[in-house]
């Protein structure tokens, strides 16, 4: 029985160095080390052996069932290394080398599909008079809520779960009084646009946005928006459903069915949510759109006296509309995406399967 032992694990240690993957690795432990595996054949014999035998053939399979498991873990750390080593060698980009990417044929990266739709949508609104501006990630409550009239005590605050920043040891804020936080929608570039400029005037704001929610298909914690507001004198609802009804043609090329419904938010009176046919599933249902055929696409109204008042601007003498646009969704039902989080998953296999550089 010795003898067998040391053969069987000669054989195995031959059938280890011609395994391949670590699957043919695990197959041969099966095959030697279970249940009913090679090494437990032979100890099933020792019933059959004298006291002193039983005693040294069970101190040496012992020895060879842990010699086994020892070059098993190292055969699959050694296969694990080398399939590391393939793939960074196959996937190596070096960034300083531009040139060489396209040069060579080599793959390279591009731009970002949400980059690739917010610079359309901004050729667009650039084609009908509007700017574009920025703002900062970080913003007071005053921008991000107060002089969007949504108060304190507003329970909107509640809707919006909010990245809060505070002191590590107190709640102390700021010697302005004014408690910072990461932006929870675009809308807070409105502000500091209408307060540097004098009516009339129509903008965009395109930005990255936070909230501290459950991601979902059609849910993420970081998304982008696209802010748009214009302000003069006698401006209507039909001057934005106009202006919507553009963008989207221009977006999709093609007529795509659209609903407006009345939708509560505090900057604007009265307010709309403009639905739009879910295109991943043609209105069927699916998960992106939760099974029932539509997609919250933009959210828009006349903008709240109010928030005219925030900006300087006297509501008695101008209006205007104002709409939120979600960049994620829209590129979604553009190129038929089913999961948001693709978006941030990182993976360059999903980037390059969009319009390169």
């Amino acid at each position: 029985m010795l003898d067998k032992l040391e053969t069987l694990l000669g054989e195995f240690e031959k059938q280890l160095r011609d395994c391949k993957t670590q699957a043919d690795v695990l197959n041969l432990k099966a095959q030697f080390l279970g249940k009913k595996g090679l090494v437990s054949e032979v100890l099933g014999q020792l019933k059959n052996a004298d006291a002193t035998e039983r005693k040294t053939i069970g101190a040496k399979a012992n020895a060879g069932k842990s010699s086994i498991l020892e070059s098993i873990e190292a055969k699959l750390n050694e296969l694990e290394l080398s399939e590391v080593n393939k793939k960074l060698k196959e996937q190596r980009i070096d960034i300083s080398l531009r040139e060489s990417l396209f040069y060579q044929g080599a793959k390279h990266g591009g731009p970002h599909p949400i980059t690739l739709i917010q610079r359309e949508i901004e050729d667009i609104f650039l084609t009908m008079g509007f700017e574009i501006i920025d703002g900062p990630h970080i913003e007071d409550e005053f921008h991000n809520f107060e002089a969007l009239n949504i108060p304190a005590d507003h329970p909107a605050r509640d809707m919006q779960d909010t990245f809060w920043f505070h002191h590590p040891h107190t709640d102390e804020v700021p010697a302005d009084g004014k408690k910072r936080l990461l932006r929870t929608h675009t809308s807070t570039i409105q502000v500091r646009g209408m307060s540097q400029r004098k009516p009339p005037f129509k903008f965009i704001a395109p930005g990255k946005v936070f909230r501290c929610e459950r991601t979902d298909a059609s849910h993420e914690m970081v998304f982008h928006q696209l802010e748009g507001m214009m302000v003069g004198k006698d401006i209507s609802v039909a001057n934005l459903i106009y202006f919507m009804k553009t963008l989207l043609g221009e977006i999709f090329k093609k007529d795509v069915e659209v609903r407006l419904r009345p939708g509560f938010f505090p900057f604007v009176e009265p307010g709309f949510e403009l639905d739009i046919r879910c295109l991943v599933c043609r209105g069927s249902g699916c998960s992106v759109c939760k099974k029932v055929g539509w997609v919250e696409l933009l959210p828009c109204g006349m903008v709240h006296p109010n928030v005219l008042r925030s900006g300087n601007i006297d509501p008695d003498e101008f209006n205007g509309f104002a709409f939120g646009l979600g960049l994620d969704r829209l590129v979604m039902m553009r190129y038929g995406i089913d999961d948001i989080r693709h978006f941030h998953g990182g993976d360059l296999r999903f980037i390059s399967q969009f319009q390169s550089y």
